[in-house]
């Protein structure tokens, strides 16, 4: 079937379409040291208590709150991690403690080593075996002070997590703390990158022949699937020759990869290969997306043999930059719901335009940014010095170009229409990157104006 053939969808047809053909890949059991970054496919719940013995917030004195300020005798130490099954309290006694050890019986309170003074008796010296060890307590404190209850951050039974939760730095010390040694998380997508072309050589490749060009995007996809979780191979290359690609294909099938994801081959040359092979092995649900860039955008679903699964396959265009894109916008949503993310979707923001950018009236624009947050520049006219988002073009957008992807951390949802949108303009913006790499605002922004105002 000839690519002018293939119906023309708009992106958000494309991603729906690709979501409802991926499935959410089976659990496996992993080790607390692998699960950063990994998605909760069980609820994760509490053993025990935390903590699972009334425990002292600060240094200080274990006490009988009704006793009140005075001097009092010392009658023994509680240290974190130690036991004081022989440590009571009566009234007219205290107990020194320290930070996080068991609150002695009797006691019902702690009171801050700032709020007490060694006895004069104590402090003038003398015979240390024949006198006790007292205190004199300076401050009243209620029952219950500076003492963290039995269950009081976390009770047995409790709910510390969800099934599709993603697991991050907190996530991890929480999981230790409830003694989720090991623990069941979706599988990662296991995926494979496929470049084509008989002008494409091994990046290593230190003299180009005639016509030849650096294989940049397996290297990229390669990279980005990482970044999005998956685990990745490398298919190599292939060349413009039928059979060549489609034993390309079938080595991803004996792989069992989940995802294959390719570059090149889908536009509407004699030598792009791709849309025929893949009409014959199996369903190619679109071919042709409207969008700038990567109009040729191709998705396409194969049975495996003896298998319920099927293998998803993304024909990206070989123009380096479209590549970047359509990986972004319709390849990641693909792997994260894999993985197990409820909500797969890229993140969507509103952003103030720095400078004016010029419409496409034939196809929507998915243009590349650096989004930062600071003082509008004055540029954006009548919104010039106020505190918000604003978004940064990385210059000549032409698709081959890959240096309009560096340090975008945004893809600007630019419509199809005729005309520019002006400096100031707000716009709808997908995250692609993580913001905390976002350059730094040229001027300080006050916490009390700011974002965390």
């Amino acid at each position: 079937m000839a690519a002018a053939r293939y119906k023309m969808i708009s992106i958000p047809e494309a991603q729906a379409t690709v979501l409802q053909h991926t499935p959410v890949l089976e659990s496996e059991t992993v080790p607390l040291s692998a699960a950063l970054g990994r998605v909760l496919a069980e609820t994760v719940t509490a053993r025990d208590n935390l903590p699972p013995f009334p425990a002292s917030i600060m240094d200080g004195y274990a006490v009988v709150s009704s006793d009140g300020p005075g001097e009092y005798p010392v009658v023994g130490d509680a240290h974190a991690g130690c036991s004081t099954e022989n440590l009571s309290l009566s009234p007219g006694h205290v107990a020194y403690i320290t930070t996080g050890a068991p609150v002695p019986p009797g006691a019902d309170a702690v009171v801050k080593v700032e709020d007490t003074q060694p006895a004069a008796a104590a402090a003038a010296g003398g015979d240390a075996g024949s006198q006790q060890r007292r205190v004199v307590i300076c401050k009243a404190v209620p029952a219950g002070k500076d003492i963290r209850q039995v269950g009081s951050d976390i009770e047995a039974g409790a709910v510390v997590l969800q099934a599709g939760e993603r697991v991050g730095v907190a996530e991890v010390g929480i999981l230790a703390t409830v003694g989720a040694a090991s623990l069941p998380v979706h599988r990662r997508p296991r995926l494979a990158v496929l470049s084509t072309g008989d002008e494409v050589v091994a990046p290593e490749t230190e003299n180009l022949g005639p016509g030849q060009i650096r294989d940049c995007n397996r290297a990229m996809l390669l990279a980005a699937a990482a970044g999005a979780g998956a685990d990745a191979i490398d298919l190599g290359i292939a060349r413009d020759v039928e059979g060549h690609l489609e034993g390309c294909l079938d080595k991803a099938i004996a792989a069992g990869v989940d995802v294959l994801v390719t570059s090149g081959a889908v536009s509407m040359g004699d030598r792009d290969l791709l849309k025929p092979l893949l009409e014959r092995k199996g369903s190619v649900h679109f071919g042709r997306v409207l969008m700038k860039p990567g109009k040729p955008l191709t998705f396409a679903t194969l049975s495996l043999p003896g298998s319920s699964r099927q293998l998803l396959v993304f024909g990206l265009p070989g123009n380096p930059v479209s590549s970047f894109v359509c990986f972004n916008l319709v390849v990641v949503p693909a792997l994260r719901k894999m993985s197990g993310w409820a909500q797969p979707q890229l993140r969507r923001m509103q952003v103030v335009l720095t400078s004016p950018l010029k419409l496409d009236p034939e196809r929507p624009e998915y243009h590349r940014v650096v989004l930062g947050y600071g003082r509008l520049p004055p540029a954006c006219g009548a919104a010039a010095g106020q505190l918000g988002w604003f978004a940064t073009s990385t210059g000549n957008q032409i698709s081959s170009r890959l240096l309009s992807a560096r340090s975008a951390n945004a893809l600007l949802e630019l419509p199809r229409a005729e005309g520019v949108l002006e400096a100031g303009s707000t716009v709808s913006a997908l995250l692609i990157d993580d913001l905390g790499f976002m350059p730094q605002a040229e001027t300080d922004v006050p916490a009390t104006e700011g974002f965390f105002a």
